[in-house]
Formats: structure tokens, C-alpha cells, sequence
């Protein structure tokens, strides 16, 4: 390496002016002095007749004998007829290609290590909505499912994970219904995750939700079919409304009303009612707000956010759900909600009315008692176990024993009628026929409980 003009000590005695300047090594080195007092290489050079500029850095950060051995590789490409611009420019495009290289590598093997719980949150935020912002859905896989496969690969999940997974549920724990609908929903998830990057390189070998059969994580006495055909028979209907007169009168004349059993609270009472007259579900009327219901026109708007269709339901009180809707409203007529949560402004938790009537229909349970809860066999009836829908099938069967049609049936359950095509050409609302089924409905209740 020849020696050129500069030294180091005149490398850091240079001092800045008002504009720049240079300081020749020699042979086309130069160090250019910026009026910042920033100093850097620079190596001036001829090719093809025209004068051209190459920066090599700045002073800080390459040294003098770096600067001129990097001034000397140049010289020797000029010489063969390369451009140094041309040669820094190709490196910086492999260079730029191998850094992308590098970072698809990286993002690759990320993505192979994305696990379960990453892939079932972004399901959670994006691709599926069900009530009450998926919380019901999230607190479903955190107990059933993140515990045992939660931190695995995706890519490493298989049939047998999950049908393990399910059988704890459904055989060890004895929660046959609910491991069902944890598969089901599996399944969607999985579904959802073939069609999409990052999760589709990852499930090379299919769906694995889809491979575990029903049978293999429910217990053997367990009917699949689970079809619930629970209807209430008149007298059972005659029988829950004396029921619940003598609780009232039984608790009113106790002595000792500290032990003696209370009645199911008046609000509940009501609710069922309602709900076998409407045939609405029992979260329906949980959330239920006094703003959508109009008592002088007996009319009760149900909001699509609030409807398992995401479908708004108008639905026509009969003189009988009018009667108790009035009643309740002389308890609650001052909260937003029609049945107003003890804890916060809020409404009802829509399981509360289930649990307050399984409770009293302890003998069905598969549980020990719990604390705070009541555990007794006050709402026992002759036919069986009987659930808040039991009283939505009953209502439609009485429908039915009435002469009311099908679809006309199907529209006061809120049910989805007659496919896309069905709806979109045929935008007629029955709403005459839906209030004589209701009013029908009501006049039957009436003369059943009278």
C-alpha cells in the first residue's frame, strides 16, 4: 500500500469551514471536511472519460489505512475496465437479496413455531363472532383444550392430541355434551385455519379435528342424537303454577322463615312464563331492555345483537306474556334491564335463570351440592327434567296443536326461513299471522292455567 499525503494527527487537526473542503491522500484519496466538522473518504477516479465520486465512509468509522487499502482495491478494478460504483452496487443487490433471504428463513421458522394458543387467539379476534365478544367461546378452549396442547406447534398437533384432550372432558370428567361441542368447535377452527397463511403451510397433513370420531371421546352410554324432545303437557304446566303457589304460601306462613325453603323468586316466575308464551330464548329475555318493549302496543323488539340468528325479532305479546311483562315491570320497571344483575348496571347473566331452575331439580344432577346454591327438588315434575328451551319447544308444539302452520311457527321462533334466495325475494313479515299464533298461544295458556 503506498504512502500518501496525509497523517492521522492531520486527520484530527482538520478543522471545519463555512464550506467543505478537501484534503488529497494522493491517487484520488480524498478526505472531505463538511462544515458540520463531519469528515469523510472520498476516492475520485476517471472511467470511460468520465470523472466520478465513491464514498468509502466517514473517518470515524474507517481508518486512514483501511481508506487507502480500500483506494487501492479500486485503483485495480479501474485498471480492468470495472467501474467501482457499478461492482458496490451489485454487492449491496446480493447483499440486499441474501438480508431477504435471511429474513424469510427467520419468518419461516417462526411461523413453524406458532403454537395452538396463537393460532386459536387470532380465530378469537378474527374469524368467528359469537355473543358477548367470543367470551363463552374463549373460556370453553382455556378449560378444556390450552391446559394440554395450548404451547404445541401446530404444525405437531394431531388427531391423537385432540381426541386425548377430549376424553379427559368427555369420559374422565363425565361431560359428554360438552365434549361434543368442543370438537365441533375445533373443528371450525381448524376449517378456518386451512384457507389461511401462516396456518395453512403448517397443517400439511389436514384438518386433525376432523379425523377424531364423536364416539371416541364421549362415554358409552351416551346418545350422540342428543335431541332434546322435552315438551310440558298441560298438567305439567297446571302443576309448576300450584307449585309455585304453595312455595309462596308455604314460605309466607312458616314460623321460621330462616328454614324454611324459599320460593323461587318472583322474577324467575315470570320468566318462565314469558318464555313459554313467546317461545323466545332464555337469553333473549335476559338482556331483554324496557326501551324495546312497548306495553300500550304489546310489542317487544328484540335486537339482532341479542338473538342467537343476529336477525332482529318483533315479537307480539298475547294478553297473557302482556300480563307479566306488566307485572315485572312493577319490579324492575326503574332498571334499564328487564331483569337488572344484582352486581353492576348491567343485565341478568343469561345462565342464571337455568341454574335457579336446575337447582330445584337436584335428583338430575350429576354433581355433589354446591355452597350458596340451592339443592332441592321443588320444580321436579312428572315428565322429567325440563330446561328454560324445554319451555320454547312447548310453546311451538302448543302452536302446533293449534293449527298454527309451519312457517308461520318458524318465524315466532326466530328461526332462519327459506335460504338466501327465500329472503331476499320474499320480504313479506307474517306479521298478522305471528300475532294470531302468539294471541292463540296466550288464550291456550290461559285456559290451561285457569
Amino acid at each position: 500500500m503506498a504512502r500518501g499525503l496525509l497523517t492521522v494527527k492531520a486527520i484530527q487537526a482538520a478543522k471545519q469551514k463555512s464550506k467543505e473542503y478537501l484534503c488529497s491522500d494522493g491517487d484520488g484519496l480524498f478526505m472531505r471536511v463538511l462544515p458540520s466538522g463531519k469528515k469523510t473518504w472520498q476516492f475520485v477516479y476517471s472511467h470511460r472519460g468520465r470523472r466520478r465520486k465513491l464514498s468509502i465512509g466517514d473517518t470515524d468509522d474507517v481508518s486512514l489505512a483501511s481508506a487507502r487499502d480500500r483506494a487501492s482495491r479500486e485503483r485495480e478494478r479501474i485498471a480492468l475496465g470495472l467501474d467501482p460504483r457499478v461492482a458496490l452496487i451489485t454487492t449491496e443487490v446480493a447483499q440486499a437479496k441474501e438480508l431477504q433471504a435471511l429474513h424469510a428463513e427467520a419468518a419461516r421458522r417462526k411461523a413453524e413455531d406458532l403454537t395452538f394458543k396463537d393460532m386459536l387467539d387470532t380465530w378469537l379476534a378474527d374469524g368467528v363472532a359469537r355473543s358477548n365478544g367470543n367470551a363463552a367461546l374463549r373460556r370453553s378452549f382455556e378449560k378444556n383444550v390450552l391446559p394440554t396442547i395450548g404451547e404445541k406447534p401446530v404444525r405437531l398437533v394431531s388427531e391423537a392430541d385432540i381426541r386425548d384432550t377430549l376424553r379427559k372432558v368427555g369420559r374422565v370428567r363425565g361431560r359428554s355434551r360438552t365434549a361434543v361441542v368442543q370438537l365441533a368447535d375445533l373443528r371450525q377452527l381448524f376449517r378456518w385455519a386451512e384457507k389461511r397463511k401462516p396456518w395453512r403451510p403448517l397443517l400439511i397433513e389436514g384438518n386433525p379435528a376432523e379425523l377424531v370420531d364423536a364416539k371416541q371421546i364421549v362415554r358409552a352410554d351416551y346418545d350422540l342424537a342428543n335431541e332434546r324432545d322435552r315438551v310440558l303437557s298441560a298438567d305439567e304446566i297446571r302443576a309448576l303454577q300450584d307449585i309455585f303457589s304453595t312455595m309462596q304460601t308455604s314460605y309466607s306462613d312458616a314460623s321460621d322463615r330462616r328454614i324454611a325453603t324459599r320460593p323461587v323468586v318472583t322474577e324467575t316466575r315470570l320468566a318462565i312464563w314469558i318464555m313459554l308464551s313467546t317461545c323466545c330464548r332464555v337469553g333473549e329475555l335476559s338482556m331483554a331492555r324496557w326501551e324495546h318493549i312497548n306495553l300500550q302496543t304489546g310489542e317487544w323488539l328484540v335486537p339482532r345483537d341479542t338473538t342467537k340468528t343476529r336477525t332482529e325479532w318483533l315479537v307480539f305479546l298475547s294478553e297473557f306474556a302482556l300480563r307479566h311483562f306488566q307485572t315485572l315491570h312493577q319490579i324492575t320497571g326503574k332498571s334499564l334491564w328487564c331483569f337488572p344483575s344484582r352486581v353492576g348496571d348491567n343485565h341478568l347473566d343469561p345462565k342464571s335463570i337455568s341454574k335457579q331452575i336446575g337447582d330445584r331439580q337436584f335428583k338430575f344432577k350429576k354433581r355433589s351440592q354446591l355452597k350458596n346454591r340451592r339443592n332441592d327438588n321443588s320444580l321436579v315434575l312428572p315428565g322429567g327434567a325440563w330446561t328454560p328451551h324445554d319451555l320454547r319447544r312447548t310453546g311451538s308444539t302448543l302452536m302446533q296443536s293449534l293449527g298454527v302452520v309451519e312457517h308461520v311457527r318458524e318465524r315466532c321462533l326466530n328461526h332462519v326461513v327459506g335460504g338466501k334466495l327465500g329472503r331476499i325475494y320474499g320480504r313479506y313479515e307474517f306479521a298478522v299471522e305471528k300475532r294470531a299464533a302468539w294471541d292463540a298461544l296466550g288464550a291456550h295458556l290461559d285456559t290451561i292455567m285457569h
